[in-house]
């Protein structure tokens, strides 16, 4: 198992890089008509976040307060929430990457509409300083088990040379791999979510150390420490 996560995962990634990236395109697209909707008609809102949340919004006020309250438990209930999301992103892939996209993109048409709520609200500062920290663990999972969805789709609809049988076997072998490597990825955005991202450390701080977690990720994820890993063994 240590191997898989060490040498094997990044090399995955990697390979299906362009599936992630294509799923990040679809977010980032739902982001924005979600935030263009928003901003074009408040109401819109409603019909997404629904009213009790947008009634906290307009009071100026974050609703993770419970959050803090209840952390192993809230801990607990976001892994799972977070877990759900990813492997149903993934299993969606079976319709012919249907669901995948329309998962994906709801969520980044979510993201959308309650950043442009918050934003007009004034308070951007606030959500994005509570988000920052477990996103750049929890986003890049979610959009990595999409994009093991869309690899299961690409593996159904455009089998090449295989039998589409056989091309739909490699596909999900490598699909679950890369679904794989994003459970330790949710575990931590989830005690991440619960135990900081609530707290009243400084907006600066969680920044901080929200820029320092996506750097280990992406260096870890394109290959760098396991290299560097490589090299101190042959030195050894």
């Amino acid at each position: 198992m240590l191997l898989f996560y060490r040498d094997t995962y990044p090399k995955v990634f990697r390979k299906n890089f362009n599936y992630c990236m294509f799923a990040l395109i679809l977010f980032l697209g739902g982001a924005v008509i979600g935030s263009i909707l928003t901003l074009q008609d408040p109401d819109f809102r409603l019909r997404i976040i629904g009213p009790e949340m947008v009634q906290t919004i307009d009071r100026h006020e974050m609703w993770t307060h419970s959050v803090v309250a209840i952390k192993p438990l809230a801990s607990s209930a976001i892994m799972t929430n977070n877990l759900s999301v990813a492997f149903t992103a993934f299993a969606a892939g079976i319709t012919a990457g249907l669901g995948t996209m329309y998962m994906i993109i709801f969520n980044g048409l979510l993201i959308g509409v309650i950043g442009m709520a918050c934003a007009q609200a004034g308070m951007s500062l606030q959500l994005w300083s509570f988000v920052a920290p477990h996103s750049v663990l929890e986003l890049p999972a979610i959009f990595i088990s999409a994009g093991a969805g869309l690899r299961i789709a690409t593996g159904l609809l455009f089998p090449g040379t295989l039998p589409r049988r056989e091309s739909l076997v490699v596909a999900g072998r490598e699909a679950v791999q890369l679904v794989l490597g994003c459970v330790p990825m949710l575990f931590i955005a989830g005690v991440i979510e619960a135990f900081l991202s609530p707290t009243e450390l400084s907006v600066r701080m969680k920044f901080l150390f929200a820029a320092s977690m996506f750097t280990l990720l992406v260096a870890y994820l394109s290959g760098v420490t396991v290299k560097r890993a490589a090299t101190g063994d042959s030195a050894a």
